[in-house]
């Protein structure tokens, strides 16, 4: 039997041992995973019963390079780049990459992809954004370096998504759990006397979260598939037990807004009351902007608390409403799952949802679920075949690249020769949502924050 422990995904000056939790999607963080000792190979599964097309096959046709991967190397201080090559079926090194160095304190503390174009990671130890510019040969180039103190104070690592962007792109979103506040800024685009990259603090910034007691700690955000609401989750990262969650509406700069600046939605927060559970650790919106999906990332084995077997839909008040942005559960949600979700990914283009979990016996993952989302209703249909069957300890965290072809999936384990080791495995989607390894997984340096983009 292997030998199992939680792996170190993010270093904080002053602390010996940090948690990183959870993963959004879109934009997020590693996790710490067990799996197998070896990579996984491919596999295949079915597709979802009545379901769509699931963003199309996912080949890439002949370009040579369909996505590309960054992870934070916390043992050589540098972000490693890596591509996936739909046409030779390989996954490694991007070709004549040239690794920035960066502050040697860890994983990071956060990791946003905007536009296709801009990278931002956060660290801790010099409480700093850096930003890159990413080229379509996926090279990146620094382009400068923002304050924000705020990442130093942490008192137990970030959760999956604590920096994100919006679905545009145009600004980035940073959540403090400590001073329990919002940080919003706006990504120049080169247009309009902007600088592209450059970050630009939105007026009001930070804004304040609830005031209630026990004390609203929010830690993963995620906007509506159209930009137009951030969630953020009353966040505990050693059991995810939180209250509720929080929203505002984003402005747009339009009819006298201000672009990106927060307001809070009618009935925000809320919070579990009786059967209607609020009391999430992620959030993901889907591309419609009619709908949310959390879920509480209950683990028996790795929160100690009871697992939930369970995804949750939310309905999203329109802007005709009396309520524009709240949340109501849709019928029939919670919707009942094989086992308890840790983290899931939705894709970006289509209505797919997979969920990704822990063994309740800490010797391995549980195999990836599929659902798919009705747009009309809410409700969740499970893929026929779902679990599906890949190989086993497939991952703990997904990111789809912006096109929604390509799942990737990240685990990190300690295997029988008390070795840590980190890996980056690439999923095909196939129509109706059928999942194919497409490559060989990367094998990382070291735990810590990745995401995924498709070339710009």
């Amino acid at each position: 039997m292997k030998s199992w422990y939680r792996v170190l995904v993010g270093l904080l000056a002053l602390m010996a041992l940090l948690m990183l939790a959870g993963c959004s999607g879109a934009p997020g963080c590693p996790q710490f995973g067990f799996g197998a000792s070896t990579p996984c190979t491919a596999g295949s599964t079915g597709t979802f019963g009545g379901g769509g097309t699931g963003g199309g096959g996912g080949g890439g046709g002949g370009s040579s390079v369909v996505a590309y991967a960054y992870a934070v190397d916390s043992v050589n201080s540098t972000i490693d780049g890596y591509a996936l090559s739909a046409q030779s079926g390989t996954f490694g090194t991007i070709s004549n990459y040239t690794a920035p160095t960066t502050p040697g304190n860890g994983g990071g503390m956060g990791m946003a992809i905007a536009q296709g174009a801009y990278l931002y990671v956060g660290f801790a130890s010099v409480g700093e954004i850096y930003s890159y510019s990413i080229g379509s040969n996926g090279a990146l180039t620094f382009l400068a370096t923002y304050t924000a103190s705020e990442l130093a104070g942490f008192p137990n690592g970030p959760g999956q998504s604590i920096m994100i962007t919006n679905p545009a792109g145009t600004l980035l979103f940073l959540s403090d759990g400590v001073a329990g506040s919002i940080y919003v800024w706006s990504i120049g685009n080169g247009q309009n006397g902007t600088t592209a990259g450059a970050l630009t603090a939105v007026a009001g910034s930070p804004f304040a979260v609830p005031t209630m007691s026990p004390a609203f700690t929010p830690l993963n955000l995620a906007t509506d598939g159209a930009g137009a609401y951030l969630y953020a989750v009353d966040g505990d990262n050693v059991d995810h037990q939180g209250t509720g969650i929080a929203a505002w509406s984003i402005g747009t700069g339009n009819n006298g807004t201000t672009l990106g600046a927060l307001t809070p939605v009618t009935g925000s927060p809320f919070l579990t009351s009786g059967s209607t559970n609020f009391s999430m650790w992620q959030l993901q919106g889907e591309p419609s902007g009619l709908f949310m999906i959390g879920t509480t990332g209950s683990s028996a084995f790795y929160t100690g608390v009871s697992d939930d077997e369970h995804l949750y839909v939310y309905s999203i008040g329109s802007s005709t409403s009396s309520a524009p942005g709240a949340l109501t559960p849709v019928t029939g949600s919670p919707f009942t799952t094989t086992y308890s979700p840790f983290t899931i990914a939705v894709q970006p283009t289509g209505e797919l949802v997979y969920s990704l979990s822990f063994a309740d016996t800490g010797t391995s993952l549980n195999p990836i679920e599929g659902y798919m989302l009705t747009t009309t209703t809410g409700a969740l249909t499970a893929d026929t075949d779902s679990p599906f069957n890949l190989p086993s300890d497939e991952g703990t965290w997904g990111q789809f690249d912006q096109t929604g072809s390509y799942l990737f999936v990240y685990e990190s384990y300690t295997n029988t020769s008390n070795e840590t080791v980190t890996y980056i495995a690439p999923l095909a989607i196939g129509t109706g949502g059928d999942l194919t390894q497409v490559a060989t997984p990367v094998t990382l340096t070291a735990p810590g924050f990745w995401v995924v983009t498709d070339p710009n």
